[in-house]
């Protein structure tokens, strides 16, 4: 990864926004999240900001802009193409991962298009799921752009903390999120199981 960010910061910035939120945008609208994670690209965006490369802040608005739009897309791809989309066989080694998002998206709605956003094969497919499922687009776009935000400034905010370190920070971006969201999901569930419990003593 050193080799790309060195010849990143040999192109003019104006390319470096366009590669960045094209590859962030591309992995939600057009699944290329299996091959290139939008997070590896944002992070290298803010590590050229903290080169001084690239504005900061216009990076982070980039990525977030392309998150929110990508998803956007994608939604609307599953939506009107859905079926056809889900039966390709690209992503027949994929069908057990596909179930659980599925299943995710059917238990906990507009909260797992939020969650999926900070796991690569969910954030890529979670929104055409979301159109497929005909989630009310009300609903969808604004748990997408609580997501895009949260995600697009962090990865970006990551990458320009990390400096140097982007390598370890890239490998490790990954495991981190995941452990964020299973902590998210163990303390909604502890809720959930305190709330139920309540209402079970009430109604005795």
């Amino acid at each position: 990864m050193n080799s790309i960010v060195e010849r990143v910061l040999d192109v003019s910035p104006i390319w470096v926004f366009l590669v960045v939120g094209a590859i962030v945008f591309a992995e939600d609208a057009l699944f290329v999240g299996f091959v290139l994670p939008g997070e590896t690209a944002a992070i290298i965006g803010g590590v050229d900001a903290s080169r001084g490369h690239v504005n900061l802040i216009a990076m982070i608005v980039v990525v977030v802009a392309a998150a929110i739009i990508g998803d956007t897309v994608g939604y609307e791809v599953g939506k009107h193409g859905g079926p056809r989309i889900m039966e390709m066989s690209v992503l027949d080694k994929h069908r057990d991962r596909l179930e659980k998002a599925q299943d995710m998206l059917a238990r906990r709605g507009g909260i797992a298009v939020f969650l999926g956003r900070f796991t690569a094969f969910f954030r890529a497919v979670m929104p055409a799921l979301a159109g497929l499922s005909r989630m009310p687009y009300r609903r969808f776009v604004t748990y997408n752009a609580l997501g895009g935000l949260t995600w697009g400034i962090g990865c970006v905010l990551l990458g320009f903390a990390a400096g140097n370190s982007y390598e370890a920070v890239a490998k490790t971006a990954g495991r981190v999120s995941a452990l964020v969201v299973a902590a998210i999901v163990v303390i909604g569930i502890v809720i959930w199981q305190v709330r139920k419990r309540r209402s079970d003593t009430e109604s005795v």
